[in-house]
């Protein structure tokens, strides 16, 4: 087996026992991504000889006998809307293709201090706006599974690499879905943590109340590692929550006797594939005969979380982008006779279709006469998402779903069907609305791509989701499924 088909935990052990260098285990993810990412187009930006230089310094640290990170040594990819100092950070749009921070996200920092490398910045639907990854302005990523496929969105490029092996791990973005549904897609662990639970300074904004980034990773351990080293309160992000980090990995135990699992109706309805629920469904029978219990939950609320989402996010986004004028940094229009017309040819030119949408129903939806029509509403539904859950949460210890309605959809089948498009993270959505943690894994295949199974928590409750997750994972073998690139 090549080094770059291992996970985390696996080259953490060889690393330390000096099996392995650094180097070497670079040298291969980085030879990877030579060889493949020609097809699946991934990354926007390769970090060659900082990973490289990192791999050295990583190894001289071995070496010296010193006590080393589990992610000492560890190729990560990071999704291209976390800033990166000295590196570009496109966002995948026009508007900064040429843009280089002067820092770097709390997450950044916080993998450099555990020696993890960085060998590149991924592609994203354009200001993680999308659910294909076909959004991006620079080139549309595919499918490891099968390339005339979409990776899901808008971390698409993140866990294309992961289920590529052209990165042992990588960060990516969840609004509404971003992390989970490219993760279910392509047959990969990822989680979107609680809101609050990890930093977003340095995440370039789309909708401040939903985004978090979180981990992408082959499996529900390194999940555990990854999400263990970026969490925490950050003086930075005022929104980051002051409670102890515990140790993840303590909680991966193969043991799920007696817990309470919630199967809400709702999410197996809105276009859900009969193959998802079966699936999923098959899923929660092997748990079931492993010592859990389950029973059906009906929350109606949920019926209403897409159009509401399709208000909250984009009246965010509307704000946040705001920021992206042309005078301080970012795309200049050069065909501007004035200040008004340099705003307006600026945006035109540096915004794609999506992310022009968005800005408009965002813009109107918190205009005078409107607000309290629209956004003020929309936010009273979300309290009562939020109170669905807080009453599920009382009788279970997790809810289950599919993650996406379907396996992954062709290149170009949804592009002119925004309805059908956003349809995509119906099962997702609720989740960024009430802030709690979800995470999503593989619990089969149909027609030769993963289906993904969503694990939903109570607020922090990440450790017994990821004690369900590695039960199932220990007791079945879809997660040692590869595509065969």
């Amino acid at each position: 087996m090549e080094l770059f088909q291992l996970t985390a935990h696996e080259l953490h052990k060889k690393l330390k026992s000096r099996e392995i260098s650094a180097l070497e285990l670079t040298q291969s993810v980085l030879g990877r991504i030579s060889s493949v990412d020609g097809q699946v187009r991934s990354f926007v930006t390769v970090t060659n000889e900082i990973a490289l230089e990192t791999a050295r310094a990583v190894d001289k640290q071995i070496a010296g006998g010193g006590d080393v990170s589990p992610l000492a040594g560890i190729p990560i990819a990071i999704k291209d809307n976390m800033c990166t100092n000295g590196v570009r950070t496109t966002c995948s749009s026009k508007m900064l293709e040429n843009f280089i921070p002067p820092y770097s996200a709390t997450v950044v920092e916080k993998l450099a201090e555990a020696g993890a490398i960085m060998v590149g910045k991924t592609n994203l639907d354009e200001f993680a706006m999308g659910s294909s990854t076909e959004n991006s302005a620079l080139f549309v990523t595919h499918n490891p599974w099968n390339l005339d496929k979409v990776p899901g969105g808008s971390s698409g490029g993140s866990a294309a690499a992961v289920a590529a092996d052209e990165a042992v791990l990588a960060l990516g973005s969840d609004t509404g879905g971003s992390i989970r549904q490219p993760a279910a897609f392509c047959g990969v662990v990822g989680m979107k943590p609680t809101y609050g639970r990890v930093s977003r300074y340095g995440l370039v904004a789309f909708a401040s109340s939903l985004d978090q980034i979180g981990p992408i990773t082959k499996d529900v351990t390194d999940t555990a590692i990854l999400l263990g080293a970026i969490s925490g309160k950050d003086s930075m992000d005022s929104t980051s929550v002051d409670i102890p980090v515990p140790d993840y990995t303590a909680a991966l135990k193969n043991d799920v006797r007696g817990m309470k699992i919630g199967i809400p109706k709702e999410f197996f309805a809105q276009g859900v594939r009969p193959e998802i629920s079966e699936a999923v469904m098959k899923a929660v029978e092997a748990l079931k005969a492993l010592g859990a219990d389950y029973k059906e939950v009906s929350m109606p609320i949920m019926e209403y979380t897409l159009p509401t989402y399709y208000i909250l996010a984009p009246s965010e986004a509307s704000s946040n982008l705001a920021r992206y004028d042309g005078v301080r940094y970012g795309h200049r229009s050069k065909h501007s006779s004035d200040v008004m017309s340099m705003f307006m040819k600026t945006r035109d030119e540096g915004f794609g279709a999506e992310v022009k949408q968005r800005i408009m129903i965002g813009t109107y939806a918190l205009s005078a006469g409107y607000y309290d029509a629209y956004y003020l509403k929309a936010q009273k539904v979300r309290t009562l998402v939020r109170q669905a859950y807080d009453e599920a949460f009382e009788e279970f210890d997790v809810l289950i779903s599919p993650t996406a309605p379907s396996v992954a959809f062709g290149i170009g089948e949804k592009a002119n069907d925004p309805l059908e498009m956003k349809l995509a993270d119906v099962c997702t959505i609720p989740v960024n609305m009430a802030g709690i943690p979800a995470m999503s894994m593989t619990c089969g295949f149909y027609d030769g791509l993963p289906i993904g199974m969503q694990i939903m928590g109570k607020p922090f409750g990440e450790e017994t989701m990821l004690q369900v997750a590695y039960t199932y994972e220990q007791n079945t073998d879809h997660h040692t499924m590869k595509p065969g690139l």
